[in-house]
């Protein structure tokens, strides 16, 4: 057996630098945000069709998990201020700037379609802020990915087209998990549709993902990556076929299909960063792939 490589820079550190992101503020952010945009999309549409119960607990779902994301944000950031800083100029080709600002204008959404769906007070401002944060719900729940893919990170950059799906799936199984352990019965029929295809459309995606990322794909399925991301898998499939079968006829296994569907996006979530951060730490995953790129260009 030949020993595996070793790619260093001239003076022995590794070729790109690892971010200094904090799992528990960062990929707790990731899927906090997913929880709240993708809540508010099925808020919107339990309250168009009556579903006064399930609206009610998602709106509020969704205003606790974007207050969550924003207080992880800024305790990474280390100060408040720095939060405000972004807020000084609108970067559009800058993924950070543009969703420093969603998270600006979502918020306040957020919090007034729950305010008014709590105290039954100003019924129709509510329904405005309930539609205006679907609207913006998918790109909080997706813009996350595309971050992530923005960076030099092996294991976010090389799935790039295929992250922004993963998270959207992610974050659609999170709220539909949450709909289901915090709604009524009668009224989580949409949500377990949406609990089974979130789940189909989150294996797709990764076996997608699986094929962008070549060799780099190692980093999603060894070490703590991989034990998350198997049991995310484990905890999604289960959460939507315990929703399809049994959701519909039993309080107790609504809500544990909905906890474990929550489960499954926050393993999701916690194993694509752990991925990066070792994708980033071995610099053969940044080197032969490079490598095969360029010589498949030239023999091009």
């Amino acid at each position: 057996m030949v020993p595996r490589a070793e790619f260093r820079d001239y003076y022995g550190r590794p070729v790109i630098k690892a971010p200094a992101w904090q799992a528990r503020d960062i990929a707790g952010y990731f899927f906090l945000g997913g929880l709240a945009g993708a809540g508010s999309v099925l808020a919107a549409g339990a309250h168009a069709t009556g579903r006064t119960s399930t609206a009610t607990a998602l709106k509020c779902s969704s205003l606790g998990a974007v207050s969550l994301a924003t207080a992880a944000l800024i305790h990474d950031l280390g100060r408040p201020a720095r939060f405000g800083n972004m807020l000084r100029v609108m970067k559009p080709t800058s993924p950070m700037s543009v969703g420093s600002w969603l998270l600006a204008g979502y918020g306040p959404l957020a919090g007034g379609a729950a305010v008014s769906a709590l105290t039954g007070r100003l019924p129709r401002t509510g329904a405005a802020a309930t539609g205006a944060a679907a609207l913006l719900g998918p790109a909080v729940a997706a813009y996350t990915a595309v971050l992530a893919a923005d960076t030099a990170v092996p294991a976010w950059h090389d799935a790039y087209r295929e992250l922004p799906y993963l998270f959207c799936a992610s974050a659609t199984a999170a709220a539909s998990g949450m709909a289901l352990a915090a709604g009524p019965v009668r009224e989580n029929g949409p949500a377990r549709c949406a609990a089974v295809l979130a789940a189909a459309a989150d294996a797709a995606a990764e076996k997608a993902a699986d094929r962008s990322l070549g060799m780099v794909a190692e980093t999603w399925h060894t070490g703590r990556a991989g034990r998350l991301i198997r049991a995310a898998r484990v905890l999604t499939t289960a959460g939507a076929a315990g929703s399809a079968l049994f959701g519909g006829r039993s309080r107790a296994a609504a809500c544990a299909s909905g906890l474990a569907l929550l489960a499954g996006s926050a393993c999701t979530r916690f194993g694509v960063f752990a991925a990066g951060i070792a994708s980033a730490e071995d610099p053969a995953y940044t080197v032969v792939p490079q490598r095969e790129r360029t010589a498949a260009r030239q023999d091009g």
